[in-house]
């Protein structure tokens, strides 16, 4: 999938995607889409741990992007996020996002994301459910 336009739009205006450091990759799979974040300031928790929040976000944020590339000109915004977070990763490393869409409706599209550490070890297992609004 082509998140190229996607990210033109994203970096113009500050938002949460930048604030928390995120950036959004293309793959070859029309399904499927990715995104990086590394663990810093921006999105840790006060002991020095990616804060599970900011791992939410990410995969909000992914499924998002994923959504918008694959319906332009509708708005894409997430009604339903549900993750089990596995392991800690600690300030410094690099965390991906790896999301496959499950389902394409015409107003819903579901996407499993899985975030994964440097060393390819499971961080969180999300589920993402966004709407589809057409814009008039």
């Amino acid at each position: 999938m082509n998140v190229d336009s996607i990210n033109r739009i994203i970096i113009d205006k500050p938002n949460l995607s930048t604030a928390l450091g995120m950036e959004f990759l293309s793959t070859p799979e029309d399904d499927t889409c990715m995104a990086r974040m590394k663990v810093d300031e921006r999105n840790r928790q006060p002991f020095g741990f990616l804060s599970g929040g900011a791992s939410l976000a990410l995969a909000e944020n992914v499924a998002g992007v994923g959504s918008s590339a694959l319906c332009p000109g509708c708005a894409c915004v997430g009604i339903e996020v549900s993750g089990s977070h596995v392991k800690a990763v600690a300030e410094g490393d690099t965390v991906t996002a790896f999301a496959r869409m499950q389902h394409k409706g015409t107003t819903l599209h579901v996407w499993q994301v899985d975030i994964k550490d440097t060393a390819g070890d499971l961080i969180s297992s999300v589920r993402v459910t966004n709407y589809i609004i057409k814009q008039r």
